[in-house]
């Protein structure tokens, strides 16, 4: 009972605890610290599957969905690597780790192309091209503002931010190496369809990066650029609950066959609703 899990008559119980007579034991928080993780008592979602064999498995991940379990046992939500692990059985963890069939992560609220992989060589080879950067990503985003170039690189290291210390930011010395190429697909005024190619894999890196050159990603709570801090959807516009931010294709090698595979996941229906707004003109008639 020295967890911090148990309670005696509201009070946290310690190991010399004597109960008494009319004393009330709570043990909810201890069953929360036992609940497995990865078989949450909840309906399997919804995740449309693009490629399918019995080396790995390429979904369209949604939003809202995690690639694995929060550190917080009191969360229970579904995850890809609950999900995984219920629709495939056991599955391969990276090294340390318990997340079955995770080789690499999406933000929860980021949509798009993701790989699970179902034996222990795929794992290993899989995890061997991301480190390597032999595995090319694409991504889709809508941001605030126009970019004044049409295309450029990005490079700007990243580490943790000192004032929040779970979220990530920009330095100018120390931080690790982060390159992100960024590519204007269209662009309307006050908004701008942004393609990017990350070259690394840095958590959060293209949130961070378009913020950093002050462009930050529609829908996004947490990273704003200072000159777009308070800029909102104008009103009329579809919403945008979360960061407008979509993997849209991955290109790796397949581990066993070494056939090149390309993978591309439709544009969400939230951001292909704002874009065709935007498209239509939206911003220009709310200003």
């Amino acid at each position: 009972m020295d967890g911090g899990q148990v309670f005696v008559s509201g009070r946290r119980a310690k190991p010399a605890t004597t109960l008494l007579a009319g004393d009330v034991v709570d043990f909810s928080g201890l069953v929360d610290a036992l609940r497995d993780p990865l078989v949450p008592d909840l309906p399997l979602p919804e995740v449309p599957i693009l490629y399918d064999d019995a080396e790995l498995c390429v979904i369209d991940k949604p939003a809202g969905l995690a690639a694995h379990p929060p550190e917080d046992p009191r969360v229970v939500a579904h995850t890809v690597a609950s999900w995984a692990r219920t629709r495939f059985g056991e599955l391969p963890s990276p090294p340390d780790v318990d997340r079955p069939g995770i080789v690499h992560r999406l933000d929860r609220d980021t949509t798009g192309v993701m790989v699970v992989a179902k034996t222990e060589v795929a794992m290993a080879d899989l995890r061997m091209q991301w480190k390597e950067r032999l595995v090319e990503k694409e991504y889709r985003c809508i941001v605030f503002g126009e970019p004044r170039f049409q295309s450029d690189w990005i490079e700007k290291a990243i580490a943790t931010d000192p004032r929040h210390p779970d979220r990530m930011t920009t330095v100018e010395e120390g931080g690790r190496e982060s390159s992100t190429f960024y590519e204007v697909i269209e662009r309307f005024g006050a908004f701008a369809y942004v393609r990017c190619l990350p070259k690394t894999g840095r958590t959060h890196q293209i949130r961070v990066h378009m913020t950093a050159i002050g462009h930050s990603l529609v829908g996004d709570r947490v990273y704003r650029s200072q000159k777009r801090q308070h800029d909102a959807l104008p009103p009329g516009a579809p919403p945008m609950p979360r960061q407008a931010l979509h993997a849209r294709a991955l290109a790796f090698t397949h581990p066993s066959t070494q056939e090149r595979l390309r993978l591309e996941a439709p544009l969400p229906a939230d951001m292909a609703a704002l874009l065709a707004w935007l498209r239509a003109g939206g911003a220009g008639r709310a200003r």
